[in-house]
């Protein structure tokens, strides 16, 4: 059991990290000249063809009473169509977000979705509203607006700032989306249509911005397109779950606030990106905001 733990929380700190990692991918394929429809469609098509390959093998008759099936009913079809526009407007908004503000900041104001999904249970589905949820929401709005103001000599963009709560808004619905409707289905055949969506949304919206979908033009660029379908994809996900199976949701939880400490890392060791004081309190002030709703949840139980 002891062992199981330490593995458990491994594999925690390891999927955090690894999602963290997102903007190294975005950032090194931005400065190699290509768009943010090209990233993030050779992202998830190559994230896509991984997954089909682990359903191919899950679809054969060798799985036993494992074997998968990709049918789905009228119902998992919609939900499967929702949750794939959900993931396609978090994605792209955040990876714009990219192009406007630093990534590390960015990434530390996308981790405020635990308090919106909270909020929104709250207040759409009558879950009690507690001490600890009003206090979460309240250290996480005074975190951004630190992250916002700065220094004081110079503000966030707005334009920013906005896509990175639409990205977190967007990602805290597709929670509760999985939440509430109630899935009997494989991790891997939700994302294999997921992440359909996701590529076919790229293609939509490169020829609705008039942005032609690039290939990756050197070695390198190949690499960070791979680097980012199975580090902070794929990667993430399988480790996400065996932290919950071993060591549950809680502190899978708590180990996801080195998500956004790993994006500020990169982005200020690898991309020279500023860190000042206002800033640290306003990350602190956030992850404190996500560690009260963990509590809070914790308390339920």
């Amino acid at each position: 059991m002891k062992n199981k733990k330490i593995f458990g929380t491994l594999c925690g700190i390891a999927a955090a990290v690894a999602y963290g990692t997102n903007p190294l991918g975005a950032l090194k394929l931005y400065a190699e000249g290509m768009n943010t429809p090209s990233v993030l469609f050779y992202r998830f098509a190559l994230a896509w063809v991984i997954i089909a390959m682990v359903m191919a093998v899950r679809c054969l008759p060798v799985a036993g009473d494992r074997r998968e099936t990709l049918r789905v009913s009228r119902k998992e079809f919609a939900v499967l169509t929702g949750l794939g526009l959900l993931f396609i407007g978090s994605s792209l908004t955040l990876y714009l977000s990219f192009r406007v503000m630093e990534a590390g900041v960015a990434s530390t104001i996308l981790f405020t979705y635990p308090v919106m999904t909270a909020a929104i249970m709250a207040i759409f589905f009558h879950e009690r509203l507690n001490w600890l949820t009003v206090s979460s929401i309240v250290l996480s709005f005074v975190g951004v607006a630190l992250l916002y103001w700065g220094d004081g000599t110079a503000t966030l963009p707005l334009g920013g700032v906005v896509l990175v709560l639409v990205s977190a808004l967007t990602y805290a619905l597709y929670i509760i989306l999985v939440n509430r409707s109630n899935l009997q289905m494989s991790s891997f055949k939700i994302n294999l249509f997921v992440l359909f969506y996701c590529a076919l949304g790229m293609v939509g919206y490169a020829l609705l911005s008039g942005q032609p979908l690039l290939l990756p033009p050197t070695p390198t660029a190949w690499f960070y397109v791979g680097w980012l379908a199975v580090v902070p994809a794929i990667m993430a996900l399988v480790l996400m779950v065996y932290a919950a199976k071993y060591v549950g949701s809680t502190v899978t939880a708590i180990l996801g606030a080195l998500e956004p400490l790993t994006a500020v890392l990169i982005g200020i060791f690898v991309f020279g990106e500023s860190f000042t004081a206002t800033l640290a309190v306003g990350i602190v002030l956030i992850l404190g905001s996500v560690i009260l709703i963990v509590a809070r949840k914790e308390e339920k139980a």
